[in-house]
């Protein structure tokens, strides 16, 4: 593998303080870099490097001859005036690149298929696209580019569960050239295993590379401080509970690590659980007793839309419950139904007489009036100490926990950065000592070492926690098991978790993000989660089920013509690229044969469920 580009002692100064510090690195054809560090630390700034968007106080920059860049910043560089087709592909004739099976996997996994459904469709304007969508197109259109080097700062941002297995996916398996290499800065730990050769860590001017994604970064890092011979001084060392997690964590998730399961089980031999489930019960129904939240038979509209249809939901003491769903399709107005912001159009919700709820919702506006505060003081002003299961816990050490150290703690509040904001609106809501948690996407703005602390608190929080978030790892780490909703108004359980959800998701005509507004997508959804509800079953008899066998006969038999159909067009496109009128034509039949097979899948999966 040759190096495509390499910094050689490169320094960044901003002020008095040095970003990057005689930075010496490289990158090398067939890499896929995840790039992780605190907020502030230089990420970003590495990646200008890297795409020569900025030039180096001092040391050098060196690129092979030829190599194109392409650089996903967090800022929007759309041009708002543009078509999204402009956006996505310029002036390239359409039978170019909607004959490119690689763009329509692109325009799939991202924008919901080659009309673009997702963003309004192929002639929508940019410019009044929200925040998500733009971020969904920027990505779009560099993956659809394609250049040597790709450099990611924050992909995953807007994208749901889905969307970050999709992007996983396609960055591991179809940008394996060993003339293309790809770096990413991320929070998302999920997609850092799932898509990352190596890990770069920035810190305090540094950049150290490990191998292999977070968790062998978690053991790389772990192993060095036994090393040092720190260990038996920190066993409360986060990154050995982390490690504990990763090795006791879900199968899909142990299997990926290349590390030394070894070393790893030899490090972590007398490390317990990251947190005891029956005691952390038994303080919760202290504090709760048996009633919590229940919602029965609830009913949510917002305009013509049914949000949530009668849906029944008993929460108890200790519960702790991720939810997972594509963007619009209710998570957040499910978490302001528990906590009681937003009233039911049906049913009724019922609340125990000792239920305290903290709701951690999306905006950070409450910390508008605090500006003049120091941290410390906007704190205070809430709690000075509470219990974290049976210890007491003082403000200034709860801040500690969760980053802010020393004399960052008089800070003002109007000084912080979104993810110092985020930190603190999270510490204002534990020093309120709720007995219910409610976070919506907790992670926003947060690094992995400030989640990783966040983890630890929850750990030892004693009361009942929903988590509606995009973030995998955080829902697998915090949460005991998993609910989805799918557009169509039902909660749904997902006893595999979250890999039950993206089953569900492919396995059907939902597969399409809701965002599109199809209403064949919702009423697919409800099928599906009709299906697997498990009752039908209970209720067939003999001879429905040898009904359900046979047609599931028949569709795998229809399943494999159109499979070989699908072929048969992909073919005839690629032969008759050169031909506009022919590829949109051949484009039309794949279309229909995809449609067909959704239906077809969905009738498959209907019948499966009876017999089970």
């Amino acid at each position: 593998m040759g190096v495509l580009v390499s910094l050689e002692r490169v320094t960044v100064v901003h002020g008095v303080a040095s970003i990057l510090d005689a930075v010496s690195t490289g990158v090398l054809g067939g890499q896929r870099i995840g790039v992780v560090g605190r907020n502030g630390g230089g990420k970003s700034t590495l990646l200008r490097v890297l795409a020569e968007r900025l030039e180096p106080d001092s040391g050098r920059v060196t690129r092979i001859g030829g190599l194109t860049c392409g650089l996903l910043a967090q800022d929007d560089e759309l041009d708002p005036a543009a078509s999204v087709r402009e956006a996505l592909v310029g002036d390239r004739p359409e039978h170019e690149w909607a004959g490119d099976a690689r763009v329509r996997d692109v325009l799939a996994g991202l924008l919901g298929g080659i009309d673009a459904p997702v963003v309004g469709g192929l002639h929508a304007l940019v410019g009044p696209l929200s925040g998500g969508e733009r971020r969904r197109l920027a990505l779009a259109r560099l993956l659809v580019a394609d250049p040597d080097l790709l450099l990611l700062d924050e992909p995953t941002n807007h994208l749901d569960v889905e969307a970050v297995a999709w992007l996983a996916d396609h960055l591991a398996t179809r940008r394996t050239r060993p003339d293309t290499a790809t770096v990413a800065v991320t929070h998302d730990r999920w997609f850092l295993d799932a898509m990352a050769t190596l890990t770069w860590e920035v810190d305090a001017g540094a950049v150290r590379s490990y191998d292999g994604g977070y968790a062998a970064y978690v053991l790389a890092k772990a192993e060095r401080a036994r090393m040092a011979a720190v260990t038996a001084e920190r066993r409360d060392n986060l990154l050995r509970k982390e490690l504990a997690w990763l090795r006791r964590g879900p199968p899909a998730r142990t299997s990926k690590p290349k590390f030394r399961i070894d070393a790893a089980t030899a490090l972590i031999a007398d490390e317990p659980p990251p947190r005891d489930g029956v005691e952390l019960v038994r303080f919760a129904t202290r504090r709760l007793g048996k009633d919590v939240i229940d919602l029965i038979e609830a009913t949510v509209r917002a305009g013509d839309r049914t949000l949530l249809e009668r849906v029944t939901w008993r929460l108890a003491p200790g519960e702790r419950v991720g939810i997972v769903g594509v963007n619009g399709s209710g998570k957040s107005t499910l978490l302001r139904v528990i906590a009681g912001e937003v009233p039911v159009d049906g049913g009724r919700r019922k609340v125990g007489k000792t239920v305290v709820i903290g709701h951690l919702s999306q905006e950070v506006r409450e910390l508008d009036e605090l500006t003049a505060y120091r941290v410390i003081e906007a704190i205070e002003i809430v709690r000075r100490s509470i219990m974290l299961g049976d210890r007491e816990v003082t403000a200034s050490q709860l801040a500690t926990r969760l980053g802010f150290t020393g004399t960052r703690q008089q800070t003002r509040v109007g000084d912080l950065s979104g993810g110092e904001r985020r930190r603190l609106q999270i510490l204002r809501l534990l020093m309120a000592e709720p007995n219910v948690l409610l976070l919506d996407e907790p992670t926003n703005d947060l690094d992995i070492e400030t989640l990783t602390s966040l983890e630890d608190v929850l750990d030892g929080w004693a009361g009942t926690l929903i988590v509606a978030s995009h973030d995998r790892y955080l829902l697998e780490r915090v949460c005991d098991r998993q609910a989805a909703l799918f557009g169509d108004g039902r909660v749904r359980d997902l006893p595999g978790g979250v890999e039950d959800y993206l089953r569900l998701r492919a396995a059907a005509p939902t597969a399409r993000p809701y965002a599109a507004g199809s209403a064949a997508a919702s009423a697919a959804a409800s099928a599906s989660a009709s299906a697997s509800s498990g009752a039908v079953s209970a209720r067939a008899t003999a001879a429905q089920q040898r009904e359900a066998r046979k047609e599931m006969a028949r569709v795998e038999r229809a399943l494999g013509r159109l499979s070989e159909r699908e072929d048969r067009i992909h073919g005839e496109m690629a032969a008759q690229a050169a031909d506009h009128v022919a590829v949109l034509a051949l484009n039309s039949q794949l279309r229909a044969v995809v449609d067909e097979r959704d239906e077809l899948e969905l009738t498959w999966l209907a019948a499966a469920e009876i017999i089970d």
